[in-house]
């Protein structure tokens, strides 16, 4: 099995307060696993520092994705390359239809230029696989969105752009039962149409986990992940919370 992703006692700053304090996680093709923790303890800075977020300064270690070293490597390279980000929250874009942000994140990632009508066939396609409605595609991105819109258009966003790494931050704040099982339904979909795809769910809660079975879980703690395990790993977070996991840090 080829490593998709491999982070060696990586380390990150922001406003010189040190949030990642030696992050060691290895990810193989085709697996899914999830990280857990706390809030404030450094799962989301993770998720930012991977896509390369410049409101963090790398101060140590490696990120190693398939094969290579992608450290200092700009956001919109790491895209292209198969690293795709969902957002915890969503930001809008007024003036910029989905469609128009879809057909330049596939052209980019595809290294063509899609044409207009191909990037509408193609969106029109994957709204009705995901069961959305067409009129999705000419909505500007996230503005008036409800919260499980924002998330069902990221699921459009990952299901377009075919990544070899799904890095899902969160996917699950703020969603009802129905939205949420709607998102890991178009998650489990995307990974069905591509069993390769790699995928960092990271969530306080264990009910999405209900829906995206992990084949691994961790537990992240103080800007470190101070435990790792099976699935059975869920378990134990929900009947003994995280302060459990206080001392191991």
């Amino acid at each position: 099995m080829a490593i998709v992703l491999k982070t060696a006692g990586l380390k990150a700053v922001a406003d010189d307060h040190e949030i990642l304090r030696g992050v060691d996680l290895e990810i193989g093709s085709g697996e899914i696993h999830a990280l857990m923790g706390p809030n404030g303890s450094g799962k989301s800075t993770l998720a930012s520092v991977l896509a390369g977020s410049p409101s963090y300064e790398v101060t140590g270690g490696t990120i190693i994705y398939k094969g290579e070293d992608i450290t200092d490597l700009a956001p919109d390279e790491r895209a292209s390359n198969g690293l795709f980000l969902a957002f915890q929250y969503p930001e809008e874009v007024p003036g910029v239809t989905m469609v128009q942000l879809l057909r330049a994140a596939v052209s980019k990632r595809r290294g063509v230029n899609l044409a207009a009508f191909e990037a509408r066939l193609m969106v029109n396609e994957k709204l009705d696989e995901l069961g959305m409605d067409k009129s999705f595609a000419d909505r500007y991105v996230n503005e008036g969105f409800s919260g499980g819109e924002k998330k069902r258009a990221e699921v459009l966003q990952l299901s377009l752009l075919e990544p070899d790494l799904a890095v899902l931050d969160e996917t699950d704040s703020g969603l009802d039962i129905d939205a949420l099982k709607v998102v890991a339904e178009g998650v489990n979909r995307v990974r069905s149409e591509r069993p390769d795809m790699a995928a960092l769910v990271i969530t306080h809660y264990e009910r999405i986990l209900q829906y995206i079975r992990p084949d691994r879980v961790h537990v992240m703690f103080d800007g470190r992940i101070v435990e790792s395990g099976g699935p059975e790993l869920t378990e134990r977070i929900s009947n003994e919370g995280y302060e459990s996991f206080r001392v191991a840090s």
